[in-house]
């Protein structure tokens, strides 16, 4: 028979569908008798998702370990699901919903919407499965999970007790303590109306400005201000009757709680203790607030006095909670200004009777009262903000500077008047800083976060983080690399409530029944005003009216109304008639709660099933670095809360996918590369050979598509390994698991190199070092097995003994049989596509794993033959050096040829003059004079080249390019030494130009070499 050529695009959907069909992928497949487990939980994808290089790369190596492991007959589950990705979901429903103009989201009903998420589901929630698949993802899809299988209105297709679990561990730990409702600050999305977590903020550098405002002394009081320079000298003297502040959200100024400086900060002493008022509002009920101390303002920056509005800044929040400073929201959902509650003039009232500590607070009433002025009210929160600076301004409260014409960057720049024009302008301008500062945007909706002051549903997590804390520090979880150890410590010891609720309709409804008892023998509907008595945590509806009962002491229950508010019921006891409203909470719990009980929700937890009791604890995590707190550290405290039990042994942590200088990839620069892309030009072989290529343990994962290339001829390097094969016969060898018996140098040197190869393999996987065991799949394939072995059997097969040649065909065929085996976790289609070439007795994805040794390895064998390929590849590089004509056979001289060498070279002397290009070998005493020396033991070695090349021409040419090359690296030298060229231009710029001139140093140095050598002809 004759290999075609391999088509990737046609094979690899043919294969995949082989093993599909033929259960290659289940749990257990190929599994040895009594085998250990190695179980991996894919990273779950959001169900709204498309692979990208991130997926891509991290299910490569998810993939790599499964298959070793599979094949080296461990019982193997891959699991594989999706997340619902609440957030992202129902933004993608609600888009379709508006394009296809169907009722919206609220015109629906909860109930009628989440319907419709369902019907996308089935439509199209499995794009991100089929591409996986075409990665070449070995998981076992029978058991595809879906966070919400299980859920109230969850179509067939979609059982499973997943949304059991998550509500059995919120109950589990409400009851516990461990869940509470609180009041706290969070990011806050005003266009989807919801909580998010930090992962879901992108932090966006975009121009500000930073307005500088006068907050006067209560009761006209003054001080004398003080300036000093770092010598202690005075260099600015003045009274004041105000304190200076500088915000880039004037806006906020509306809910301030106290204006702080550093207790260090001399400047500000006198007035410690005392009020100042806010420069904004009616001015009958300006807000006194009080000027305290706290290590958060830096003296240095700015004026040094921080304006604390603890409901709209997080580090606000920390120094209001700490003096015990009221905080004030002043934002409804929409991040609008409010408009609820009572007047201004009231709520102002107050405020400022707290302020003066006339009156207690709680949070409560603090929650209820909208210190926006009526003016204010309903606005925009942009709108209010140019409201209150021009206000403020136009009260002579904004500091004011004199104008300058000199300097754009100087505070209160205006350009110059131009010629013949007079400057009839004003001398001060109010203090305003145009500068870039980082505004928080929602990655989804892509509107600026407002941090806001809510009711949200939080764990305790100071309360399970211990075990977490000591599963690491005791070696039961290793986190590689160890650097992520300490970003795991730091977290963790630094731990602050996790905000597990949100506020959308896509998600595991909170199951906590609120019980509000009605004062009225009415209609529940027509009294809809009551007190809060009761929160009741259960299973479901009825757990929840039982616990009802029990807590309000029913005898008797009666239905009257089950309406969106609601359950109602009424019931008597000895005392008087109630009536009680059961109203469940609205918000639906945080995807990484539930993300949080992956591994053991994926297994069919809270039943004690086959498969928990097999498979958990799990075996290898691998995820990106940018979720060890937000999914990793969350599943260790979650699984030893609800277990006792660690989740995984193993966290491997990688960095982003970049590009190939090193750039994130982002849309704006239009340098994002799609896997699929990548597939359908290259296949998925050498996609998945450059992501275990650039997998250097903490390494920056570059992306080079020339690389991919490359590796795509690394795969036609094997095929026509085995095209050459084939065409030898060594396909007509019967299938062997068995190691040939060799008598050949060649051939005995042949298995030793693959004996070293497959140790060097199982070890870089074993420590996770993906890219050495690339690297030395790579080197041997192409170099040892392709090159060096694949030529030298030619003389074998052509002129050889019919003993040596039918040795050589067992020997080659064993040897492409250990490559296909060797490669196939990183390359799995073109291996398999290869053994299948001949009759086998099962397919390669379930082929033995080699166990066999170094003992391999033939020492005399290994040291002659490698002696031969060190003198051929010392000759061939002298010629290319010295510019030798290729087709130029040229003679070969040695002095003290040592009788071991000389033996080698006499059974080897075919080979080395074939490949060598040489005419002779002669034995000499002295070198004749234009000998090049080689760097190869066993004798000295030298080319003797004065009548082959023109020295004095290759001198020159040599000295040319070295001039050249001298002012490229004189740039680039001088470039990394100006410290301006470090200090602003992009780590990856300076990172590619510091490559740069390593690579011209290397070529440098050889070409140096070269002249030396041509200089001593």
């Amino acid at each position: 028979m004759a290999l075609g050529k391999f088509n990737a695009s046609e094979a690899e959907a043919r294969i995949y569908a082989d093993w599909e069909e033929a259960g290659c992928f289940k749990a257990g497949a190929n599994a040895r008798t009594d085998a250990a487990t190695y179980c991996v939980m894919i990273p779950p994808p959001n169900v709204t998702g498309v692979l990208h290089m991130g997926h891509a790369f991290n299910n490569t190596l998810q993939d790599i370990l499964t298959r070793w492991h599979r094949m080296r007959g461990f019982d193997t589950l891959w699991q594989p699901g999706t997340d619902h990705a609440g957030i992202a979901t129902q933004m993608v429903v609600e888009r379709r919903l508006a394009e296809t103009q169907q009722p919206s989201r609220t015109e629906l009903g909860r109930e009628a919407f989440t319907q419709k998420i369902w019907e996308w589901k089935a439509e199209s929630g499995g794009t991100i499965r089929d591409q996986l698949k075409r990665l070449g993802a070995s998981c076992d899809w029978s058991r595809e999970a879906f966070t919400m299988s299980g859920a109230p209105g969850a179509p067939e297709g979609n059982e499973g007790n997943f949304h059991d679990a998550v509500i059995k561990v919120f109950v589990e730990m409400y009851n516990q303590g461990l869940i509470y409702r609180g009041k706290r600050l969070v990011n806050w999305d005003p266009h989807f109306e919801t909580a998010i977590s930090d992962l879901e903020v992108e932090n966006i550098e975009v121009p500000g400005h930073m307005w500088h405002f006068k907050y006067p002394l209560a009761g006209g009081e003054t001080y004398t201000y003080v300036e000093k320079d770092e010598d202690g000298t005075v260099t600015l003297t003045e009274e004041r009757d105000y304190i200076s502040i500088a915000t880039t959200r004037p806006e906020t100024m509306l809910g301030d709680g106290a204006v702080a400086v550093h207790p260090s900060d001399e400047r500000y002493a006198p007035i410690i203790g005392k009020l100042c008022e806010i420069p904004v509002g009616p001015k009958e009920h300006r807000r006194l607030i009080p000027i305290i101390t706290d290590e958060y303002p830096d003296p240095d920056f700015g004026s040094g006095a921080v304006k604390i509005t603890g409901a709209h800044d997080f580090n606000d929040y920390q120094v209001a909670k700490r003096g015990g400073i009221p905080m004030y929201n002043l934002m409804d959902t929409k991040a609008n200004m409010r408009s609820d509650g009572k007047p201004y003039a009231e709520e102002a009232a107050v405020a400022q009777a707290i302020a003066n500590g006339d009156q207690t607070f709680d949070e409560a009433m603090i929650a209820a009262m909208n210190l926006v002025p009526d003016a204010y009210r309903g606005l925009t929160r942009e709108d209010a903000r140019k409201r209150v600076v021009a206000d403020i301004t136009a009260e002579g409260n904004a500091v004011m500077v004199p104008v300058q014409h000199d300097d754009k960057s100087r505070p209160g720049f205006s350009p110059a008047p131009a010629d013949g024009e007079t400057d009839d302008g004003p001398s001060h301008v109010p203090y305003v800083e145009n500068k870039p500062i980082m505004q928080p945007f929602g990655d989804r909706s892509g509107v600026v976060i407002e941090p806001l002051l809510t009711d949200q549903w939080f764990v305790d997590t100071a309360k399970i983080v211990g075990p977490a804390l000591d599963a690491v520090k005791n070696g039961e979880v290793k986190i590689l690399p160890e650097s992520g150890e300490k970003v795991y410590y730091h977290w963790l010891e630094n731990i602050e409530p996790w905000c597990i609720s949100r506020q959308l309709w896509w998600g595991h409804q909170i199951p906590v029944w609120h019980g509000i008892r009605i004062m009225s023998d009415l209609s529940p509907s027509t009294n809809p005003h009551g007190n809060l008595l009761k929160n009741f945590a259960a299973d479901n509806e009825s757990a929840a009216l039982e616990q009802a009962k029990e807590y309000y002491g029913s005898r008797t229950t009666v239905t009257l109304a089950k309406e969106e508010e609601g359950l109602y019921f009424d019931f008597h006891d000895d005392d008087y008639p109630k009536t009680v409203r059961l109203k469940r909470d609205p918000d639906v719990l945080d995807t990484w709660f539930s993300s949080g009980l992956w591994p053991i929700g994926t297994l069919g937890w809270p039943e004690d099933t086959p498969e928990l009791q097999k498979y958990f604890p799990t075996s290898d995590l691998i995820t990106g670095q940018d979720i060890l707190f937000f999914w990793v550290a969350r599943m260790m405290m979650m699984q030893l809360a609800v277990t006792d039990t660690i989740p995984f042994d193993t966290v491997y942590l990688h960095g982003l996918v970049r590009d190939a200088k090193g750039k994130k990839m982002s849309k704006s620069t239009g340098n994002v590369v799609d896997p699929l892309d990548l597939i359908d030009e290259y296949g998925a072989d050498p996609l998945r050979f450059a992501s275990a290529a650039m997998a250097s343990l903490g390494g920056t994962l570059k992306l080079d598509t020339q690389r991919i290339a490359g590796y795509r001829n690394f795969g036609t390097k094997l095929w026509n390994a085995a095209s050459y094969g084939d065409m030898r016969g060594t396909f007509d060898v019967p299938h062997s698991a068995d190691i040939p018996e060799t008598k050949h140098p060649l051939n005995r040197w042949i298995k030793g190199e693959i004996a070293k190869t497959r140790a060097t393999v199982d070890q870089a996987l074993t420590d996770y070092r993906f890219n050495d065991a690339a690297s030395a799949l790579y080197a041997f394939t192409w170099n040892t097995f392709c090159d060096w072995y694949l030529e030298f059997t030619k003389p074998i097969f052509d002129e050889g003994t019919p003993e040596d040649i039918e040795e050589t065909k067992a020997t080659y065929a064993w040897a492409l049989d250990q490559c296909l085996i060797l490669l196939h976790p990183i390359m799995p289609f073109i291996t398999e596509e290869l053994w299948q070439q001949k009759q086998r007795p099962k397919r390669l994805i379930h082929a033995d794993w080699p166990t066999y040794t170094t003992d391999l390895v033939d020492a005399e064998a290994d040291a002659e033959l490698n002696w031969v390929i060190r003198l051929i590849e010392a000759i061939r590089s002298a010629r290319a050096q010295m510019h030798v004509p290729a087709g130029a056979y040229v003679p070969l001289v040695v002095k003290g040829f040592e009788p071991q060498a000389k033996a080698a070279y006499d059974r080897n002397k075919a080979l080395i003059h074939r490949f060598a290009r040489l005419e002779s070998l002669q034995d000499v005493t002295d070198f004749p004079k234009g000998t090049v020396a080689l760097a190869v033991s066993g004798g000295t070695f030298g080319l003797p080249l004065a009548d082959v090349i023109d020295v004095g021409e290759e001198i020159a040419r040599l000295e040319k390019t070295l001039g050249k090359l001298a002012k490229e690296l004189g740039g680039l030298r001088g470039r990394l030494k100006n410290p301006k060229f470090a200090e602003s231009a992009p780590p990856e710029v300076v990172e590619e130009t510091k490559a740069n001139l390593a690579l011209r140093e290397e070529e440098e140095t050889k070409l140096q070499e070269a002249l030396t050598r041509l200089k001593e002809l």
